[in-house]
């Protein structure tokens, strides 16, 4: 099922947009449809409407940007989302990896009384679980490279989880079994580069070690933290 399919509407362009922006990439009509899953004519007949209706432009590189407008709206939804996630994770005790799919299911539901309720039953909260930060909680998402682009003999503290690789549960349940979550201070004790292969990272995190390719480590932002650091817990 398409994300689409789970949110309402034109929305779900809108976060599409937001989110992409969120981690840097060129915004293009493609980028947008490869996220959402749905057709580039699709895309591109509803990218039209929200130009007309003031929610996003769109320059003569074919770039698409949110509109002030847009944005308030994105983080509307983002942040009722991400309040969701914490709220499932930490008040229900649902799983890491569940969370995101069911928010989904319950973001649009939440009136504006009940998300401010939520923001201080949660002790107004700066992130969602896998790390990104919550919208109108002041928090600065830092600066951090990818796990997969990091070099051996390393060590670096997992910052957040890309928000584009929360559509994936079992990538998800792959990285909260293996202790990679926000907070966890990991030594990459080897990477091997094989021609024609994946790269594949050799991990130490904590007492284990984990063998992670370079495809799902590049969905892990980290930042680098020196030798004499100590280990944090999430």
């Amino acid at each position: 099922m398409s994300r689409v399919a789970k949110t309402h509407g034109m929305e779900a362009y809108l976060v599409a947009i937001y989110t992409l922006e969120a981690e840097g990439d060129v915004v293009l009509s493609a980028r947008i449809a490869d996220y959402l899953r749905v057709s580039r004519p699709t895309v591109t007949q509803t990218v039209h409407r929200l130009v007309a209706m003031g929610l996003v432009v769109s320059g003569k590189s074919k770039e698409v940007a949110l509109t002030e407008s847009g944005r308030i709206r994105a983080e509307q939804v983002i942040r009722r989302h991400r309040l969701l996630e914490r709220w499932l994770s930490d008040e229900l005790g649902l799983d890491w990896a569940d969370v995101h799919a069911e928010a989904d299911r319950l973001e649009h539901a939440v009136s504006p009384l009940v998300e401010q309720r939520l923001m201080e039953k949660l002790g107004y909260p700066t992130t969602c679980p896998h790390g990104n930060a919550i919208p109108g909680s002041g928090y600065r998402q830092p600066y951090g490279n990818l796990l997969g682009d990091t070099l051996s003999g390393t060590r670096v503290q997992v910052v957040r989880i890309s928000e584009q690789a929360e559509e994936n549960m079992e990538l998800l349940r792959l990285f909260h079994s293996s202790g990679l979550i926000p907070g966890a201070v990991v030594h990459i004790a080897r990477r091997e580069d094989i021609p024609g292969r994946d790269v594949e990272l050799h991990l130490i995190i904590g007492n284990q070690t984990v063998n992670l390719p370079r495809s799902a480590a590049k969905w892990i932002v980290i930042q680098e933290v020196p030798e004499t650091s100590a280990t944090t817990e999430p």
